[in-house]
């Protein structure tokens, strides 16, 4: 069986459509398209239901969220108070922490690839290291760039 793109399958319906509006019977739709019946039935069968538009193709829906939008706002409550109140170790949210916490609010459970786009949905992003620490003593980075690097430098040289 050929691999076709989604664009292939656009032009496969709507040619399908095509040839319907032609008066060819199905089974010649089939054999002409190099497609089954069941194919062509379905195609034919969305073309009547929703005219043009269902030869279009469109990126499939996944399955539904299994928390509702009042169990997000919850969600988001939780995780506002951090994670050390949540039970864990340091203020850090990775994934499978989260779902720790889903699962222990809601009772479902998320594989940690779909925890990231549940928390995009809700408006938070993963968490991004500070580029400086903030205890970080200007004066002393400063004395060891002047006493310590310039030997660092030599020995590589």
């Amino acid at each position: 069986m050929a691999t076709y793109t989604p664009a292939d399958y656009e032009l496969l319906r709507r040619r399908c459509a095509a040839l319907k509006e032609q008066n060819w019977p199905q089974v010649k739709i089939a054999q002409a398209l190099g497609m089954t019946e069941g194919w062509v039935s379905q195609t034919l069968k969305k073309y009547r239901q929703d005219g043009p538009d269902a030869l279009i193709w469109k990126k499939p829906a996944g399955p539904a969220c299994r928390l509702d939008e009042q169990q997000l706002v919850q969600l988001v409550t939780e995780l506002t108070k951090g994670a050390v109140a949540n039970g864990f170790e340091g203020e850090v949210w990775t994934r499978q922490r989260v779902n720790a916490v889903i699962t222990r609010l809601f009772g479902v459970s998320y594989d940690p690839s779909q925890v990231g786009r549940l928390l995009k949905r809700v408006g938070w992003s993963r968490q991004l290291p500070q580029p400086k620490a903030r205890q970080q003593n200007s004066a002393a980075v400063q004395q060891w760039r002047q006493e310590h690097l310039p030997a660092l430098k030599k020995s590589q040289g």
